[in-house]
């Protein structure tokens, strides 16, 4: 059946769409990573250096204040926020507010497994909620970019500056993409596998005052395993944020993000990330706007995320997007496009900095290809 439709002249260069893992950045081999750390030491000085450089890089290349501090910690971005929630919340009430899977885990942590009874603030995949409902005397836990629903926060400014409890941001998909208000943010979390296509198992954990106070001068009722611990004798455990990991980190793991924050900054660092993602979500709204098949799943442009962008696809069910999905990988012209598991059928496009425009443009002919086909069928 495929042969009675044309299939596209042109590939994209680099086919890798996925939301997660991410593509690399452009240039990228792994004969290019610095390699003395490996097979040393992470406490040694090279691995206590490479540690801190990365620590660095990513403070100059976010443009975050010194107000705040970086820990690299275990588990990827999940890991980084359950440290968070189970360090420091308990002190006060909890707002958990969600609109898409990861922010729904959130809700499910605090409520089954710490059993904080949070006040829960929802929305459907694809709209955000109303944020002026948040009580802001209450700790609130937030997702600043839906990776998986294609909506986010249009900046900081629902967060008022006399707050009473402190804000958690998943920020996975949004660092490195967005302009964030750092002093309206006292948590914030990440991964580098996101924005820049780095390697997964680390979290980022990034700590403002506010944070460091809550650490030092509340204790939670329940035990916390090693990897979680962030205060020694009453005390931020300042080590953890110049490089002192808790646990052993992946050093190979480490020079990956090192290659791709000195990408990062070669570009002119944030502002040159922006400038890329704002042109990969531009391109792929311009398909978007000339098929009447495709949809955004985001309808307001102010809250659609122009990273994880996530898409509609007319008359499809979670079958034809798996056998949509499928055609593209077979053909090597896109990998990994499928929505995820729990939102609505659909496709998901990752727009981020390290993806090419033109590629996000040469995909568009490859989607006509694939809809015509399963239709077809």
């Amino acid at each position: 059946m495929t042969d009675l439709i044309a299939v596209p002249a042109r590939k994209p260069a680099r086919p890798q769409f996925s939301s997660g893992p991410c593509a690399k950045p452009p240039g990228y081999s792994p004969e290019k990573l610095a390699t003395e750390s490996l097979g040393r030491s992470h406490r040694a000085k090279i691995g206590k250096t490479r540690l801190a450089y990365a620590i660095d890089l990513m403070r100059e290349v976010l443009q975050l204040p010194d107000t705040h501090r970086i820990g690299i910690v275990p588990g990827s971005d999940t890991g980084a926020f359950e440290m968070a929630m189970w360090t420091m919340l308990g002190a006060r009430g909890v707002t958990t507010v969600a609109w898409e899977s990861f922010g729904e885990g959130w809700v499910t942590d605090a409520a089954k497994q710490l059993k904080l009874d949070p006040t829960v603030i929802r929305a459907d995949y694809g709209q955000l909620p109303d944020l002026t409902q948040i009580d802001f005397g209450t700790d609130v836990l937030f997702t600043w970019n839906g990776t998986t629903s294609g909506v986010r926060v249009p900046n900081a400014d629902f967060i008022p500056a006399d707050r009473e409890g402190l804000t958690f941001a998943d920020a996975t998909s949004a660092v490195f993409a967005y302009d964030i208000d750092w002093s309206k943010i006292d948590v914030a979390t990440f991964s580098w596998q996101k924005v820049l296509g780095g390697e997964g198992g680390h979290g980022v954990l990034i700590l403002g005052p506010r944070a460091v106070e809550r650490l030092e001068t509340y204790t939670p009722a329940w035990p916390l395993p090693k990897v979680f611990r962030l205060v020694s004798k009453g005390k931020l455990a300042e080590g953890v944020f110049k490089g002192e990991t808790i646990n052993t980190p992946s050093m190979l793991a480490v020079e990956d993000a090192i290659f791709a924050l000195e990408w990062a900054k070669g570009l002119g660092g944030l502002e040159g990330l922006q400038a890329r993602s704002d042109a990969n979500a531009a391109a792929l709204s311009k398909i978007v706007a000339e098929r009447d098949w495709l949809g955004h799943l985001a309808i307001d442009e102010a809250t659609r995320s122009k990273t994880s962008v996530c898409l509609t696809v007319e008359g499809a069910d979670a079958d034809f997007i798996k056998k949509f999905a499928a055609l593209l990988e077979k053909q090597d012209a896109a990998y990994d496009v499928a929505g995820y598991r729990d939102a609505p059928a659909g496709l998901r496009i990752w727009c981020g900095a390290t993806v090419d425009t033109q590629d996000i443009e040469d995909l568009g002919p490859w989607l006509d290809w694939a809809y015509a086909t399963v239709k077809a069928a």
